[in-house]
């Protein structure tokens, strides 16, 4: 046809084709700290605060999600203790890891960290697990935080509990507020503002000298440091704590005073 280019026809001969090429295995990525987080089905936030804490050279994470309803009740929360085996079995099975990760605070809290730990092992045998409730109880210990103010978005029967499981472990908590909101994908987009907020209504009180934001859905990493230079106390968040307790259980000593004063302590208690 008049004004048609016609291609012209590839040539399709193999002029080299190598196989069975040598090559030599070297330790692969993540040669200081190879981290597995399991992360809720709906959470918006942990993966990208982790990633950010977790910049460093030759650490890598890797995540696999676990199921959990929208609405956050003591049972849903309670229901995902029957999947974290599985979950964990998913990250990069019968290939080594340093530390797992279980990415729920107050399911955490609720199923009990020896229970969360004893399902990784069913996957994961003999490995350095942590939760967020764990990671905080060691950031208030190396933080010398006695007395603590509570801030969560969770439903006062779920508020009740993690004031309770703070105490039982030592510490005072005379001052707490919540948001009392039940679905987690609403949680998830709480305004870094509202956060600020709450820090510092309820963190000035001359009753506390620290203040817990509670949930790994909350975007707190980002403000952290700013928020400690104006209230003059430390501010410890879920992903805060867990990511800072998964690097130092890892051996990862690196400051990373951007983050928070928690980064500062370069030891935890290995318990």
């Amino acid at each position: 046809m008049p004004g048609v280019k016609t291609r012209k026809k590839l040539n399709d001969e193999l002029f080299i084709d190598k196989r069975n090429m040598p090559y030599e295995m070297d330790s692969g990525l993540g040669e200081r700290a190879r981290i597995g987080l399991i992360v809720l089905s709906d959470d918006q936030t942990i993966e990208y605060e982790l990633r950010r804490i977790f910049d460093l050279p030759d650490v890598v994470f890797y995540v696999s999600r676990i199921y959990c309803a929208p609405t956050i009740t003591p049972d849903t929360l309670k229901d995902m203790e029957n999947e974290i085996a599985s979950a964990a079995r998913l990250i990069l099975p019968d290939q080594p890891l340093d530390v797992v990760a279980y990415g729920c605070t107050s399911g955490a809290m609720l199923i009990g960290t020896e229970a969360v730990r004893n399902c990784i092992h069913e996957s994961r045998p003999g490995v350095l697990c942590t939760t967020p409730v764990q990671a905080t109880i060691a950031a208030f210990e190396a933080l010398d935080a006695g007395s603590i103010c509570l801030i969560t978005p969770y439903a006062d029967e779920i508020n009740r509990h993690m004031r309770s499981y703070i105490l039982e472990r030592g510490f005072r908590v005379p001052v707490m507020g919540s948001w009392n909101e039940p679905k987690d994908p609403h949680v998830g987009r709480i305004s870094p503002d509202s956060i600020r907020d709450a820090v510092f209504d309820l963190g000035r009180s001359n009753m506390v000298d620290a203040v817990f934001l509670s949930c790994t859905n909350i975007r707190a990493l980002d403000i952290i440091k700013e928020m400690e230079s104006e209230l003059g106390k430390p501010i410890i968040s879920s992903n805060q704590a867990m990511g800072w307790h998964c690097l130092r259980l890892a051996g990862v000593e690196d400051r990373l005073s951007r983050f928070g004063s928690l980064f500062h302590h370069e030891k935890i208690k290995r318990s």
